[in-house]
């Protein structure tokens, strides 16, 4: 071979290497055509197709704001045996985007991963997707998307989390999903699921962490949750489920964080034996159907920062040993039958024990616990009973239609009692925002909405709990009342952003009785920053004390448009005397009322 003939055989080798090199970096093209495609339904409109997708430049890839936004195509030019690179990484989170998911997702058949989350997608899961047998992560949380759960994504063997939470899905869950050999995530939770879960789950021993949270599903919390012992976190509440809690849960020894709340059903059962969690940080059981007394073995976790085992039926004394639990900061025993002494809390916990039937009083006086040293006692003279009650909610005193409404700008903390300084009305706020996020522990909500309504004082602040925000008015006349309760929603806002998708759902009780359940403001107001005055008539105050409670019960969205923007919200009350009737108070009346059945409040 002459010395031309070998040059030219050298040109055409390194061309030729070269041209290898280059296909080792673009994409394969029908991949690229997906990605059109995907991007046109998802309402994707920023990504640029002269760019090649597998790139890694801008707006294929942009730098992430943790916990905010995500714009990430990533490909892996190292798989397929084609020399092309091809998709394996979609995250497109926090963008709104208003479009629909892609059928044509399925072109990509080395995808690994595609997180959706926090946008405003419409429309079902393409059942086309149960052929991306790659996936390891389907995060769709936080959208607008309806429907059931095709039974084609049980096909996906290798998917790990499958997050589906703060979305309008429905129907059953597909048995077909118990099949999943390697989930370890499963969020269900702020969805219409109904229907039992499926016997199938029992085969889930991979799961580390299950969310059902407000859901309509129906039967008992099933026994075979004891096979799930990889499980860190179970959330079951408000999910539509019964009783009891089953036994075999003390099984689940690397459980670190266990929430279940308001079941259905009228079956009591005592607490399961617990003294095997260890490792627990969150223990909540509220609203359970627990009978019998406290366990004196929870000092065994040695983790355990809430408990919180309120609206119960426990008996009985609380043991002394749970005032030597060294990590404990919050504990809620809030309406059990609990008697006997109160033990000497450490001054760096947060505990409710209202609605019991501690006897902490002096004469006609309602007081704090005196085991801590506090001596401060609540006195309640009402020489002339009162035939209104006026309340500006989280606000300052104001005067709106020639009323003069009480300021209410106290901040309380996740374990509070309040006195007015008029001293006829307190309050009392029950619960943690366990997640963070705006609120903490400040319990003051931010206002995000434009009010126009004439009266907006009353509705720019409000007051919020995490689980029960209970109002009393004293020193009333006997006799009927027309209770008003202003509200308006000024925490999740009116646009097209993904925090427009929040629902905050809560119970109302008058007097102990429940005269609105699955309350939304927003919706019965027509809109967010619009108000509504619920107005309740002939409530009867026969011991001059005026009870309004407002309760969570696990009911509607927890993290949009950010955490800890739940629970019961309330602008403002209003109360007014429906006869001419009075009474006169006494002191028979309020120490059997308000101490043996509303409050003991420590909070440090």
């Amino acid at each position: 071979m002459n010395t031309f003939s070998q040059f030219l055989l050298l040109s055409l080798t390194f061309i030729w290497f070269i041209s290898l090199t280059a296909a080792a970096t673009t994409i394969h093209p029908d991949e690229k055509k997906a990605l059109e495609d995907i991007g046109k339904s998802l309402g994707k409109k920023d990504w640029n197709f002269d760019i090649d997708p597998c790139s890694n430049k801008p707006n294929w890839v942009t730098p992430p704001i943790p916990h905010v936004y995500e714009n990430n195509v990533t490909c892996d030019c190292s798989i397929g045996g084609d020399n092309f690179c091809h998709v394996i990484w979609i995250s497109l989170k926090g963008q709104n985007l208003q479009g629909t998911l892609s059928p044509e997702l399925k072109r990509l058949r080395h995808l690994q991963m595609i997180d959706l989350a926090r946008n405003n997608l419409n429309g079902t899961i393409p059942k086309e997707w149960g052929s991306l047998t790659n996936i390891r992560k389907m995060g769709l949380l936080s959208n607008r998307l309806t429907g059931s759960i095709p039974v084609e994504i049980a096909n996906i063997s290798h998917l790990q989390e499958l997050e589906l939470y703060n979305n309008q899905f429905s129907g059953n869950l597909p048995p077909g999903l118990g099949h999943l050999t390697q989930i370890r995530t499963l969020r269900l939770s702020s969805n219409n699921f109904t229907g039992e879960l499926p016997v199938t789950f029992a085969k889930l021993t991979t799961l580390t962490e299950f969310r059902i949270e407000d859901n309509q599903f129906s039967g008992k919390i099933p026994d075979y949750i004891q096979n799930w012992t990889s499980i860190n976190k179970i959330l079951i509440q408000g999910s539509g489920l019964s009783g009891p809690i089953p036994s075999g849960i003390s099984r689940l020894r690397n459980l670190t964080d266990l929430r279940i709340s308001d079941l259905n059903g009228s079956e009591y059962a005592p607490l399961p034996q617990l003294s095997n969690l260890t490792l627990l940080n969150n223990l909540i059981l509220r609203n359970c159907n627990i009978t019998g007394t406290l366990p004196e073995n929870l000092k065994t976790m040695k983790s355990l920062k809430i408990l919180d085992l309120s609206f119960n039926n426990l008996s009985g004394t609380i043991p002394r040993t749970y005032a030597d639990m060294n990590s404990v900061k919050y504990i809620f025993l809030t309406g059990n039958l609990l008697t006997g002494p109160v033990p000497a809390w450490k001054k760096n916990v947060s505990v409710d024990l209202s609605y019991n039937n501690f006897n902490i009083s002096q004469g006609n006086q309602i007081c704090r616990d005196e085991n801590v040293g506090t001596t401060s006692c609540l006195s309640f003279q009402c020489p002339k009973p009162s035939n209104s009650l006026y309340i500006n909610c989280g606000g300052n005193q104001t005067r709106v239609n020639g009323k003069s409404y009480d300021g209410d700008s106290d901040s309380p903390g996740p374990a509070r009692f309040h006195a007015s300084p008029t001293g006829n009305w307190a309050f009392s706020t029950t619960g943690i925002f366990i997640e963070s996020g705006d609120l903490g522990e400040t319990y003051s909500p931010q206002n995000i909405s434009k009010l126009t309504m004439e009266d907006a004082e009353l509705y720019t602040n409000a007051r919020v709990s995490p689980i029960s925000l209970t109002y009393y008015g004293f020193c009333l006349a006997n006799g009927s009342y027309t209770v008003n309760l202003h509200f308006a929603e000024i925490m999740i806002p009116d646009d097209q952003t993904y925090g427009s998708n929040g629902r905050r759902i809560f119970d109302i009780y008058l007097q102990g009785n429940a005269v609105q359940k699955d309350f939304n403001i927003a919706k019965e107001a027509g809109g967010v920053g619009k108000k509504i005055i619920k107005q309740f008539n002939d409530v009867v105050v026969s011991s001059n004390t005026l009870e309004i409670r407002l309760y969570w019960a696990g009911k509607g969205t927890q993290s949009l448009p950010n955490k800890s923007v739940y629970g019961p919200l309330i602008s403002a009350i209003s109360v007014e005397s429906s006869d001419s009737a009075a009474g006169i108070i006494s002191a028979g009346a309020v120490v059997g009322i308000v101490v043996a059945a509303t409050i003991i409040m420590l909070s440090f």
